[in-house]
């Protein structure tokens, strides 16, 4: 019978039967005891893929703290709100942070047709809505029992979870091929031009500032979020916009107003934007003019070829450049370290190559994300229906 303090996921439309998530499932968070934990795989909120909810094993020290337990027949659900889509269906034992809720569906819930309820857009927003808690807000498991699940006829469950299931498996195809063609990419550069930091095949070193102009952008105005400085037409990139580019900036979250313009600078198509701040050495090529702030730096030279070559050669950079960025508030880097930087160059003819097989890999690699936005709005549409009884 459905909880009279039932927490509605939405208004169905459907007739199937609404239960309370607790009346079918146990919230498992028994503390594991330290003998049992010897030699068991331990997981933490990081090793959940929020995509797929797949889950990497790392080989760590037993932990000394308290832990859950899990088996296969848990779903694991990660209850930190910036850890939103963290739930998986691990096919094995072992013992989890206490960010992790193990859940154990009863013998009337199918524990695929739980996984994917838990990835619903709709749980989503209310268990942010319900979390709890100023530096980490977290879901509390009581009032996650308290949601409503439609339930079907297990038989109907077990359908829904299978199509579900194939769907998201077409997309995990397809962001796989996508990284596929973003290794390509590392891979045709050193094929032609061999280790950027041992540079086995003799190439020139040449000073980075030689090689182009680095400035920072310009955000002259205090706060930088200043209300008259946003909203009007013109494009803003921010550290986030470039670290989750992919390579190229096709889009922004902020546009400065005019008032916004006067106090930085537009910078044309095809500069490479440089984070040194918070995201250390990201980059990103600009596809349209933008403005942007003096957390990043733009880099520019005389011919297109070299500015795709400095991009992937910064990639290879990029780890080291972050693990060396001195911390205070948080990690950055000056604008001196960039020009200094020791660059292999090759002949500007090999460099010209290079950008055109990359230009061939990247025509491919906007094939395969317009068949991804695809298959992302069809399994949305699919997990709509699903929970809603139309399916």
């Amino acid at each position: 019978m459905k909880s009279k303090k039932s927490t509605k996921v939405e208004s169905a439309k459907s007739k199937v039967e609404s239960v309370s998530l607790g009346s079918v499932a146990s919230f498992d968070r028994t503390a594991a005891i330290l003998k049992e934990r010897n030699g068991l795989a331990y997981i933490s909120l990081e090793d959940i893929d929020s995509t797929n909810g797949s889950i990497r094993i790392v080989e760590r020290a037993d932990p000394k703290s308290t832990k859950f337990a899990f088996s296969p027949e848990h779903v694991l659900y990660g209850k930190l709100r910036p850890n939103l889509r963290k739930v998986a269906r691990p096919d094995f034992s072992g013992i989890c942070s206490t960010d992790i809720i193990p859940i154990r569906p009863s013998k009337r819930l199918d524990r695929d047709y739980l996984f994917h309820f838990l990835r619903t857009p709709a749980v989503t927003r209310l268990a942010t809505q319900f979390a709890v808690g100023i530096n980490l807000p977290r879901r509390s498991p009581k009032q996650l029992s308290t949601f409503d699940l439609p339930l079907p006829t297990f038989k109907a469950q077990r359908r829904i979870a299978e199509v579900l299931d194939r769907a998201d498996a077409l997309r995990a195809k397809r962001r796989a091929a996508l990284a596929q063609l973003d290794e390509l990419t590392q891979s045709l550069f050193l094929h032609m031009f061999g280790d950027p930091v041992t540079n086995p095949k003799g190439w020139p070193l040449r000073k980075l500032s030689d090689v182009g102009t680095l400035d920072r952008g310009i955000s002259k105005n205090r706060p930088r979020n200043a209300p008259q400085l946003l909203g009007g037409p013109y494009p803003l990139v921010q550290t986030g916009d470039v670290a989750n580019c992919g390579g190229y900036i096709r889009g922004f979250q902020s546009t400065y107003s005019e008032i916004g313009l006067r106090q930085s600078k537009m910078w044309p198509v095809g500069t490479l934007l440089i984070t040194i701040a918070a995201n250390i050495a990201k980059t990103g090529i600009l596809t349209f003019s933008a403005c942007f702030p003096d957390s990043i730096v733009g880099f520019r030279a005389a011919d297109a070829a070299t500015v795709e070559y400095v991009r992937t050669w910064l990639s290879f950079l990029q780890k080291a450049l972050e693990d060396s960025a001195p911390e205070s508030a948080q990690k950055n880097i000056n604008l001196a370290t960039l020009r200094s930087l020791d660059i292999p160059l090759p002949a500007i003819t090999l460099q010209r190559e290079f950008a055109q097989r990359v230009s061939a890999v990247e025509q491919l690699k906007t094939s395969h994300r317009t068949s991804l936005a695809e298959l992302d709005a069809l399994f949305a549409t699919l997990q709509h229906r699903a929970f809603r009884g139309e399916l």
